[in-house]
């Protein structure tokens, strides 16, 4: 791949993920801030002293929200665009778009939703102030263990297809990287401080705002990201370019 067509890709990511942002910003603000201010209002209660308010909440869940989720989802684009750059080709004989939701599908398991299951995401009053920096640790700890068993494992399920076939080497790598999460799961520290009189409903409302918010994201960025690489590396042909079916002329008669 020349490097005109990955500097195409790389923008079209970068555009695609700012569209992706722009709809998971719209569910953030739907689904999520309603939460965040729940559980603010929760800490407010139960906090005798309350200092001053450097950001207001209004400027932070517009202005503030609306610039992190963007400016996540340009870099996230770029970022995903480069690696299917590197995708293209190596993960089988899929299409351009079809290799773009693959990407994308296989991004959001292994970046977000695994470490997601181990280390779930808490709305503002849950958790420790001192502990803030062991919890993030262990988050991206778990986020690097979980791309490197998903990379490891679709390595070794393209070692394992010519003698398997493709279908019982994909079920194996998928087993394998089960197993290995599992594992990880099993033997990393479990994080639980979440107050004992915290609302269930709204701890479990705000984690599926999370999440439908990430799905959101990647998920937008997969069919729209797939629909621009495709018109790049495989455009249709248009009438200017198609082949023009030519009338053999008849045939001379004689006399």
């Amino acid at each position: 791949m020349n490097s005109a067509t990955v500097r195409s890709l790389l923008v079209r990511g970068m555009l695609a993920g700012l569209v992706a942002g722009l709809l998971a910003l719209v569910v953030a603000y739907l689904l999520g801030e309603p939460k965040v201010d729940a559980a603010i209002a929760y800490e407010d209660a139960h906090t005798a002293e309350h200092g001053m308010e450097v950001v207001s909440r209004t400027l932070q869940s517009t202005g503030g929200l609306a610039t992190g989720v963007l400016v996540y989802g340009v870099s996230f684009g770029g970022i995903a665009g480069l690696a299917y750059c590197f995708a293209l080709g190596r993960i089988g004989r899929f299409s351009p778009r079809a290799t773009a939701a693959l990407l994308s599908g296989a991004a959001f398991l292994a970046v977000y939703l695994v470490p997601f299951l181990k280390y779930p995401a808490n709305p503002p009053s849950v958790g420790d102030p001192e502990t803030i920096g062991e919890r993030t640790t262990l988050y991206f700890l778990m986020m690097a263990l979980s791309v490197l068993l998903a990379v490891a494992a679709v390595i070794a399920g393209k070692r394992l297809a010519p003698r398997l076939g493709s279908w019982y080497a994909t079920v194996v790598a998928v087993l394998g990287f089960g197993t290995a999460v599992g594992l990880a799961f099993a033997f990393l520290p479990a994080v639980n401080e979440v107050p004992e009189d915290f609302s269930a409903t709204l701890l479990w409302q705000f984690r599926l705002a999370a999440l439908a918010i990430q799905l959101t994201l990647w998920a937008s960025f997969g069919l729209f990201f797939g629909h621009l690489a495709e018109r790049l590396l495989a455009p249709k042909p248009t009438a200017a370019t198609a082949p023009r079916e030519t009338t053999p002329a008849p045939a001379a008669t004689t006399h």
